[in-house]
């Protein structure tokens, strides 16, 4: 039985077995689960307030996982993990770039995935700070995972966020794509480098949507990787 206040995990699986089996695992390891069988009943559940987590499968019969997560992302910064058959590079960069959190294949192991549910909920519940560091156009508040851009406050997803965070730690310096995937992406050693010229792009996107003259905030050097000009605050 779930302990009073457990976190609420919604599973959108639509094969029974595969959904019995995830709610058997969290609900033995104390979190309160629930279960859909169609993409189009997500939505609704997470706005009412009380859900946690999100388990989703990105075959489902009515919508796609994907679909569902785009809808998530336009109102709630929820955790999304991805359960799926797909194993390939693209259906990977597809979900994390649309602001899921995480990515299980099946085959899996129940164990796992509860723990990757669970690391998902502590990163969330870290308190947010209020200071913030100025670097030029930037500034970050590292313990709140927040920054903003000439003065506008950033909407990142979660590898965006540490992509950015990433380079800012060291501005002008050339990070290679094996290092920022070792940053960034150390949890997800089945990503490769495109995972990271995906991200570069769309930061680029959200920067000029800030300021137009954000062009070369993130410089490519090529054969080498990727730095940042912070400019002048």
């Amino acid at each position: 039985m779930a302990a009073p206040h457990a976190p609420t995990i919604l599973v959108a699986e639509d094969e029974t077995a595969i959904a019995d089996t995830v709610l058997y695992a969290l609900r033995s390891e104390g979190f309160a689960a629930e279960h859909v069988l169609l993409g189009g009943e997500v939505a609704a559940k997470v706005r009412s307030g009380k859900v946690d987590l999100v388990v989703l499968d990105v075959g489902l019969p009515d919508i796609t996982g994907f679909e569902v997560c785009r809808q998530l992302r336009t109102f709630s910064d929820l955790p999304v993990i991805f359960l799926t058959a797909r194993d390939g590079e693209i259906d990977r960069v597809v979900g994390l770039e649309l602001g899921a959190d995480d990515y299980v294949v099946k085959p899996f192991s129940p164990r796992e995935l509860v723990a990757r549910v669970r690391a998902r909920l502590r990163r969330r519940a870290q308190p947010a700070s209020t200071e913030w560091q100025a670097l030029g156009r930037f500034a970050i508040d590292r313990e709140g995972r927040r920054i903003r851009f000439a003065g506008q406050a950033l909407d990142l997803t979660r590898y965006e966020y540490g992509l950015l965070e990433a380079l800012l730690q060291r501005p002008g310096a050339v990070l290679s794509r094996a290092q920022l995937m070792d940053r960034v992406w150390s949890d997800a050693l089945d990503s490769g480098d495109r995972t990271v010229d995906t991200h570069i792009k769309t930061l680029r996107a959200k920067l000029r949507e800030m300021d137009v003259t954000a062009e070369d905030a993130i410089r490519t050097h090529r054969g080498l990787g990727y730095s940042i000009d912070v400019g002048a605050g």
